[in-house]
């Protein structure tokens, strides 16, 4: 008893300097932000805590009742349901390519692919605000070539997310990409050639082996790129800072407004709460489905 008590011990304080900043840094500021979504705090309260008084539920209560934050809900859902998926096909689209066994310079398509990745959003931003931009922009170009009127990108509450959703596709892509190589990397190569042998062709070989496969890196890169997109931020506050018409605000950034613009900080933190509850759920239930399906 001495003796596990002694490893019990150890280990404990092996992990002590990674536990307490993870403690003092994270937990501790998640279990007081979830006391001020109770509050009224707001920026008096900064200076004199005594300011800010107990509420109860009356934050979530008004945030069900505030048409803004249900227009920053659907606005995030669209993200997630069409710029989620469509960047986990992206970058199996690409993982494929650059893995394919044909396929000449790999690494040097693997580091291009990954650039945008680890390039500063700002730089990227700005970027892309002149290629969307209506009248000089390298797409309305495109689309004036083949004879179709221009459009306003960040302008027209109709492509507003779309344009935020291809900015994010493209800059996040790479990353995905990479895991989504490690998993095809760890498949048995004698898998493909028996399926060639049996006269299998690519499409068999990819729905057959390659999908079934990659489920476990799915899975995660699906949960993952679901949890990134409900956070959605930084895009459409560089790009439209919520415009038009509230078209591109997500939650975070109306929590954002709310905490830092407005300072209603109580009313902030609710949001940031149903926010972590959302995610939560649709975490669970993915693994859950994801779970099921393997038995």
């Amino acid at each position: 008893m001495t003796g596990a008590s002694s490893i019990r011990r150890a280990v404990f304080l092996f992990l002590a300097p990674a536990l307490l900043p993870i403690l003092v840094f994270f937990f501790l500021p998640a279990v007081a932000a979830f006391a001020i979504s109770f509050t009224d705090f707001d920026i008096y309260s900064l200076g004199d805590f005594r300011n800010a008084r107990f509420v109860g539920f009356k934050n979530y209560i008004q945030l069900f009742d505030d048409t803004l934050f249900w227009k920053a809900m659907k606005n995030t859902l669209y993200y997630v349901l069409v710029g989620g998926p469509l960047s986990v096909a992206v970058s199996l689209a690409a993982a494929l390519l650059v893995n394919a066994r044909l396929a000449r310079f790999r690494g040097f398509f693997r580091t291009v692919y990954f650039a945008p990745v680890v390039t500063t959003l700002v730089a990227v931003a700005i970027v892309w605000r002149y290629m969307y931009h209506p009248r000089f922009g390298i797409l309305n170009y495109a689309l004036n070539f083949f004879g179709i009127d221009p459009v306003d990108w960040l302008g027209d509450p109709l492509w507003a997310m779309p344009a935020i959703i291809l900015l994010s596709v493209w800059k996040g892509f790479g990353y995905n990409m990479i895991i989504f190589v490690a998993g095809l990397q760890s498949i048995p190569g004698e898998l493909y050639e028996a399926a060639r042998i049996d006269g299998a062709g690519w499409w068999q070989q990819f729905k057959r082996i390659t999908l079934p496969m990659l489920a476990p890196t799915s899975v995660f890169i699906g949960i993952v790129t679901m949890i990134n997109n409900f956070q959605l931020f930084a895009e459409p506050y560089v790009m439209t800072q919520g415009g038009p018409v509230h078209s591109t605000l997500s939650i975070v950034l109306l929590m954002y407004e709310q905490g830092f613009r407005w300072w209603n900080m109580g009313y902030s933190a609710a949001i940031a709460f149903v926010l972590f509850g959302i995610i939560l759920v649709v975490s669970l239930a993915q693994s859950k489905l994801q779970k099921q399906s393997a038995l």
